[in-house]
């Protein structure tokens, strides 16, 4: 997606949501200056965007070396980068919007997995200061970590479905159920959803099918083979989750405010779901025997 496309896109967006939103707002008994502001909120969330497309590995080197150089005739208006880094608070809202905008559908082959987002490194976490009190320190299979967990679901095409953030040492299985009101069909995950309450309960209730691998000393179910090639292909989310955090950069350990920590993951996941080419699966349902 070009800028021109992506910002016309946003702009639609903004004209339409921003209108409503401020009438929705709380109005304020202090009295504050209401100057217009040099940027329009829908160049500010198109930089933003643009940032988790490029390949700079900071904000403040693709704002001061590229937007500032080589987008100043597509944004006329530009700030200083001290100045704009106080718009990304005002963009947060609407970037979540917009971001639901471009949800994937739900195909009836869904994929679910979390990962780890350390906001700090291990040996700082006693001086940490800016997430205290919000993260909090996780497990993985590899390592400890202080920070949150990005808990995603896919489709088969490797389209973001729906997702949540819940500080680190929340269990893999809790936010499952409020993903399932959203999902129908199979849901396969690995090792650390295999629970048969859950499993029970997401049946029952929601109708849907949680297919997670067995531990060695548990007894197998039959699965159809296509089922079983799926859930080896399982692997497609961790492959979506490293382009989030390589591509588009969802992870690092500068941040300096919750709401900048929010904007950056937003807009990480934004620019996945622009990406015209993504992981997926290319398994045609056929009519396969069950074999154990």
């Amino acid at each position: 997606m070009s800028v021109l496309e992506l910002f016309c896109d946003v702009d639609d967006l903004c004209r339409t949501f921003e209108p409503r939103w401020h009438q929705q707002c709380l109005a304020s008994t202090t009295k504050r200056r209401n100057r217009t502001r040099e940027l329009a909120l829908s160049e500010i969330m198109t930089i933003l965007i643009l940032f988790h497309q490029s390949h700079y590995r900071t904000f403040k080197a693709f704002y001061t070396e590229h937007v500032c150089v080589d987008l100043r005739s597509e944004f006329p208006a530009l700030v200083s980068y001290t100045r704009f880094v106080e718009f990304f608070p005002s963009a947060l809202v609407p970037l979540c919007v917009y971001l639901h905008t471009g949800l994937g559908a739900c195909t009836g082959v869904s994929f679910v997995d979390s990962t780890k987002l350390a906001v700090c490194h291990n040996r700082r976490i006693q001086k940490h200061r800016v997430f205290r009190g919000l993260a909090a320190r996780g497990k993985t299979s590899v390592d400890w970590f202080f920070g949150f967990k990005l808990h995603l679901v896919f489709n088969d095409q490797g389209e973001l479905l729906t997702f949540t953030l819940t500080p680190g040492n929340v269990d893999d299985r809790a936010p499952v159920p409020a993903f399932a009101a959203r999902l129908f069909g199979k849901l396969f995950g690995d090792k650390g959803y295999l629970s048969q309450p859950l499993l029970n309960q997401l049946k029952n209730v929601f109708g849907l099918e949680l297919i997670t691998p067995r531990r060695k000393n548990m007894k197998q179910v039959e699965l159809p083979l296509l089922d079983k090639l799926r859930l080896r292909k399982r692997a497609i989310v961790e492959t979506i989750i490293d382009q989030l955090k390589n591509i588009s950069q969802i992870e690092h350990t500068r941040h300096r405010s919750p709401i900048n920590f929010l904007v950056n993951l937003v807009c990480g996941l934004i620019a996945y779901s622009h990406q015209p080419k993504k992981p997926s699966l290319q398994l045609k349902a056929l009519p396969l025997p069950m074999i154990a």
